[in-house]
């Protein structure tokens, strides 16, 4: 089950806040925890077993961990037995495939036989409710958290389901408390109505439109490719994605706000920045902060010598590029980027951080587009001949009638969006109009709060509508982490 279906948003969703309402507090945390396991059963309904599992497994390690605090221990093998639990099941379902597939391609040259391995289902979410289980524990061993002696509190942070399944990727600790209690007021309501609102639309008026045609670009066969088409499937691509998972996380967010949770920010207008650095700071915030904190720190982090340090950092986005998939394009990702910023680490960083800042904006941009290649492409030699086709100014472009089909209205008027509200512009005029509002007082204050309100949620009103017609039509509506 995905958000952005009309099942989700006419059927699941407010049946599940009515009764959410309804059952009172006492009640409303197992009919969270049922209302989650059912999302996740419904697409994935062995594997639900599986989480079931990991849940199991984290609240006796967690137990374990505080039962060894008693005895004056530290509780580090428990820690380290339960770390491997978590880990085991996400090397079998996502790497299981390609672990094989790359030994057998080693074996071919040896006179030893093939291992055969019937192709191995990837459970939706898998890797988010791991990352999300290993929190949990580490956090128990760094007392950062309280251990958590309820199994079913437990089973509703790593099932809740609005961050099941793509994320973010919530610590435990930062909503630890609201697991236990919460409220919720009438501008956590509005708020998280707003938020996902505003999160479907981005994926589906913005990013499924887009996506349409990086996906015909990106199928098209290399010597079809000139660069203008290559460019601007790139820039489709490059926008697609950002307003896919970043309004995923939007409905995510606002979602938890319906329930009481309050989940950190995930993206931060990343295609601002001028570095490779700054964008990783902005750029699915709950994933790079989840590996600073729990990998690159503990590796050292920048705490030790130049060389170690650019080691740790292509290490730490080589397996960064990993977890998005079993593939060595996502590693080729992952080592692109952390060869960026230990670029940016040596003494050339500072010849670049001299640079005009729209300079250091543009060099980001392109560096960042550029990577997107290798994440989109199935091989390497397919993200190498697109590289090729980027810089190719000599051959004329393959027009077919697919991509005039996709050229269309809709297109252009979601490149528009996409470019315009991926600068800060909305926060900057929010915090025009509060500047205003701060400074009126009386009956024309009482009128311009009336009438913001109202143009807010004509303006929800007019999104929700837009999207379930987008919904109903049919139309192309991938969601691009479902494979991670």
């Amino acid at each position: 089950m995905v958000f952005s279906s009309i099942f989700f948003l006419y059927f699941f969703l407010p049946l599940t806040l009515l009764l959410y309402f309804l059952v009172g507090p006492r009640f409303r945390n197992y009919l969270l925890l049922g209302a989650s396991l059912f999302f996740y059963a419904w697409g994935e309904m062995g594997y639900v077993l599986l989480m079931l599992f990991s849940i199991t497994v984290n609240w006796l390690v967690g137990l374990g961990i505080g039962a060894a605090r008693d005895r004056g221990s530290s509780g580090g093998r428990i820690l380290a037995v339960g770390i491997i639990l978590n880990l085991l099941p996400l090397a079998f379902f996502k790497y299981g495939n390609f672990l094989v597939d790359n030994l057998n391609g080693l074996l071919l040259q040896t006179q030893l036989g093939r291992i055969e391995l019937a192709e191995v289902h990837l459970p939706i979410g898998i890797s988010f409710f791991t990352f999300q289980a290993i929190s949990y524990i580490v956090d128990i061993y760094r007392s950062e958290a309280q251990v958590q002696k309820n199994p079913a509190h437990l089973a509703l942070y790593i099932s809740l389901f609005p961050q099941l399944i793509a994320g973010p990727i919530v610590r435990y600790h930062d909503i630890a408390r609201e697991i236990v209690q919460r409220r919720i007021s009438a501008e956590d309501l509005r708020d998280g109505i707003t938020r996902f609102v505003t999160g479907l639309a981005k994926k589906v008026l913005i990013a499924n439109h887009l996506g349409a045609l990086a996906d015909h670009l990106f199928a098209l066969p290399a010597a079809e490719l000139n660069a203008g088409l290559a460019w601007l499937g790139i820039i489709a691509y490059t926008l697609q994605i950002y307003y896919d998972f970043s309004g995923y996380s939007d409905m995510a967010i606002g979602l938890g706000r319906m329930f009481g949770f309050h989940f950190l920010e995930n993206f931060n207008y990343p295609y601002i920045s001028a570095s490779v650095s700054e964008f990783w700071r902005r750029w699915h915030i709950s994933l790079s902060s989840w590996f600073r904190d729990y990998l690159y720190i503990p590796m050292g982090g920048n705490r030790v010598g130049a060389a170690r340090n650019y080691f740790n950092l292509v290490a730490v986005f080589f397996l960064c590029g990993l977890w998005h998939g079993a593939s060595w394009t996502f590693a080729a990702w992952g080592l692109y980027h952390g060869a960026f910023l230990v670029l940016e680490r040596s003494p050339a960083g500072r010849l670049i951080d001299r640079l005009p800042r729209a300079l250091r904006h543009f060099y980001t941009l392109i560096a960042v587009m550029v990577g997107w290649v290798f994440f989109r492409s199935d091989t390497l030699t397919k993200a190498l001949l697109y590289l090729r086709a980027l810089f190719d100014f000599s051959g004329a472009p393959y027009l077919d009638a697919k991509l005039f089909s996709t050229l269309n209205d809709q297109f252009y008027l979601a490149l528009g969006a996409a470019i315009f509200f991926a600068m800060p512009v909305v926060p900057f005029l929010k915090s025009r109009l509060n500047n205003q509002l701060d400074r009126m007082e009386g009956p024309g204050l009482l009128i311009l709060r009336g009438s913001t309100s109202l143009v807010l949620a004509a303006w929800m009103v007019s999104l929700i509508i837009y999207s379930s017609a987008e919904l109903i039509s049919g139309s192309h509506n991938p969601f691009l982490y479902f494979r991670f």
